[in-house]
């Protein structure tokens, strides 16, 4: 009875470990499978990083945009307040040169004459000096201002530059993969 037992045990237990046993074809099949694996766990790390670096680098141009508009606004703040100085400035030079042309002749009356001399044209060209220097600062705040709009300019070119350098580098990556997955 031990016999048949033992017999009955090796009979089960034999073609159990034949089917465990692998061949080389097997073998080969599960190295292709693993190496499979890693080469997509790579490209999904790879789409991963690109991703975030691309959302990183729209967040970088929508800053530098801003950036831009803001320094566009400003430029354009300057150039309007340039005009209106330059506007009053060309009208109180016309008063001064019309009060300075009705001094020369000899229409006016003297206590008329005394008011121009003493009252109008000093204050008029009080106000024309004071209008150049105004017309002066703001003409250097608005050539800072150009150059602070150049620079915003230059830097989202580069940002935009890099968007682009970005986007054919995952081109060319989705034609390799998509080239040898085929």
């Amino acid at each position: 009875m031990n016999r048949q037992l033992l017999f009955v045990l090796s009979l089960l237990l034999f073609p159990t470990a034949c089917l465990a046993q692998t061949t080389p074809n097997d073998s080969k099949t599960l190295q292709s499978l693993l190496l499979e694996v890693r080469q997509l766990r790579q490209d999904l790390q790879t789409t991963t990083i690109a991703g975030q670096r691309a959302q990183i680098l729209i967040y970088r141009v929508q800053g530098q945009e801003a950036a831009v508009a803001r320094a566009s606004q400003r430029l354009d703040e300057f150039r309007e307040k340039l005009a209106r100085i330059q506007d009053e400035r060309k009208h109180v030079a016309a008063d001064v040169k019309r009060f300075e042309d009705s001094l020369s002749s000899s229409e006016n009356p003297p206590t008329q004459r005394k008011e121009i001399e003493q009252g109008m044209l000093p204050q008029l060209k009080t106000r024309l000096e004071s209008l150049e220097n105004q017309e002066q600062q703001l003409q250097t705040r608005e050539i800072e201002a150009e150059q602070q709009l150049r620079a915003e300019e230059v830097r989202l070119s580069d940002l935009r530059d890099q968007m682009d350098r970005l986007d054919k580098t995952l081109e060319n990556a989705g034609r390799r993969l998509g080239g040898s997955s085929q």
